[in-house]
C-alpha cells in the first residue's frame, strides 16, 4: 500500500501561503524578492512557486538584489 499523503505534502511545500510570516521571509530569500513582488505574483499567475518564480525573471531586470535592498 502506497503513502498518498507524501505526494500531497510535497506539493505544498512548492505552494507560496501569502498568510504565512515565515514562509513569506523564506520565499522572498529563495526568489530574491520582496514580499510585495512576491504579493503581486501571486495575483499574477496564482501560489505555484514554478510559477511566481518564471513570472518574477520575466518581469524584472536581471539584476534584482539592488531593488530588493533599496525596499527594505
Amino acid at each position: 500500500m502506497s503513502d498518498n499523503k507524501a505526494p500531497s505534502i510535497q506539493q505544498d511545500q512548492m505552494r507560496i501561503d501569502l498568510q504565512d510570516e515565515a514562509s513569506m521571509k523564506e520565499w522572498e530569500k529563495k526568489l530574491d524578492a520582496t514580499a510585495e513582488q512576491l504579493k503581486e505574483a501571486v495575483a499574477a499567475v496564482g501560489d505555484l512557486a514554478s510559477d511566481v518564480e518564471a513570472h518574477l525573471k520575466g518581469s524584472r531586470s536581471s539584476v534584482n538584489s539592488e531593488r530588493v535592498h533599496n525596499a527594505l
